[in-house]
Order: structure tokens, then sequence, then C-alpha cells
């Protein structure tokens, strides 16, 4: 069983980090050849970033859009971004002052998680018109979500699993050494689902969390007078001509 999950452990990543560069750069190279900023929008490059800062953190044009939305949607990525942070302990030895600070609060914040999630899951069971155009795959998503969020809060406060068995095994990953993982169902539930969803994060909608940062509508400035948009196939056209 240590062998068979640390082999779906390094594919996971490796699929991971290689299907992340290789989408990010077909972003990169995707040409925008109209100025479409939404308005109003910034005229500087200084007021792009502080835009695409206010919508990464903030979720900013989901709160204009759907308060309810906002609300689940922040909640659930905020406590995503603290259990993360949490769950270095498991990965760095000595473990860092920030990361054991934050330990008790990635407790709780699996319970707020989970909570989002449920939120925007009821939100595309019950409003009309989102239930209308979900497919298959987003309840897939969040079930599988809410799978691993719920097995992980069963694990922090009701069936508690050899956590110090848990960090051996992994740093010993990072080693490229293979120790033995914990027999427990629970745990190796929850880290099966973690790895598909690493695997498949590539070629899913969650790949909106780096996509953010190519949409045209969010990273242009709206300067059309000032400056002549031309995306970098059509300025080669020109030259040529």
């Amino acid at each position: 069983m240590s062998i068979l999950v640390a082999i779906l452990f390094y594919f996971a990543v490796l699929v991971f980090a290689a299907g992340l560069i290789y989408r990010i750069g077909l972003y990169a190279r995707t040409p925008a050849p109209l100025k479409i900023p939404t308005t109003p929008a910034p005229t500087t490059r200084g007021g792009v970033v502080l835009r695409m800062t206010r919508e990464v953190v903030l979720f900013e044009s989901l709160f204009k859009g759907n308060l309810w939305t906002w609300a689940m949607g922040w909640l659930f990525h905020v406590s995503l971004a603290v259990v993360t942070v949490r769950h270095l302990r498991y990965f760095l030895e000595p473990v860092p002052a920030w990361v054991g600070f934050i330990q008790p609060f990635g407790q709780y914040a699996g319970i707020t998680m989970v909570i989002g999630l449920f939120g925007l899951w009821a939100r595309r069971l019950f409003v009309e018109r989102i239930r209308y155009i979900s497919t298959p795959s987003d309840h897939l998503w969040l079930v599988v979500l809410i799978v691993i969020g719920l097995s992980g809060l069963l694990m922090s406060f009701v069936v508690h699993t050899d956590v110090i068995g848990v960090k051996n095994f992994f740093v010993g990953l990072l080693q490229f050494r293979i120790g033995a993982v914990p027999s427990d169902i629970l745990l190796l539930g929850h880290l099966f689902l973690v790895f598909a969803l690493l695997a498949l994060f590539p070629i899913s909608k969650l790949l909106h969390a780096p996509g953010v940062f190519f949409s045209p509508t969010r990273n242009q400035t709206d300067n059309p007078r000032e400056h002549r948009h031309l995306s970098a196939w059509a300025s080669k056209l020109e030259s040529e001509n």
C-alpha cells in the first residue's frame, strides 16, 4: 500500500505541475485581438495591478454581481488557502513558526470550507438558471471537494489518524524514500481523492485559478484612444506588409 500511495503521489504531482505549466503557457500565447476591458477600467498598468489584486483577493466582480455567491465562494477559497498552508506541516521539517501559528485556525477553516462548498452546491441545485447550465462535472467536483473536506474534519475531530506517521511518510517521499503509510482507511480515501484532484486539475474548470490572470476583460488598460492595440500576430502581419 505504501508503494502504491507513493506512486500515485509522484504521478499526481508530476501531472499537476506539467499540466499547469502547459496550460499557463497556452494562455500566455493566446492572442487578445480586441481591447475589451470591463468598464469602468483603469487607464494605467498600476491601476490594472490594483484591480487584479482586488479581483483575486476580494472577488470584486462577484461581489458586485451576487452577494450570496460571493459570500460562499470567498468563504470557500479563503478557507481552502488556510487549510492548504496548514498542511505544509506534513512536508516541512522543521516546521516554520508561521505554519505552526496557523494550525488552530486551519482546523476550523476546514469547517468553513465545507460550509462554503455546501452553499455553492445549493446554488447549483436550487437556483433554476444556475441549475440549467450546470453539468455533471460541476456537481462531481463539488462532491469530491466536500468529501475531501469532510474526511479531513473527521480525522481532525473524530477519528484521529497517526499524524506523526503521515508526516514521516511524506517527508520521506520528498527525499525519495518510501516509508510506511498509516493503514487508515479514512486517511487513504482522503489521499486518493486529493491525488485525483491534483491530476485532473489542469483539465478541469478549477483551472480558473490561474486563468483569471489572463482574462483580457481584467488585465487590459482602458486606453484605446491613447495607444493602438495590436496583438502579437497582428503586429507581425502588419510589419510584413
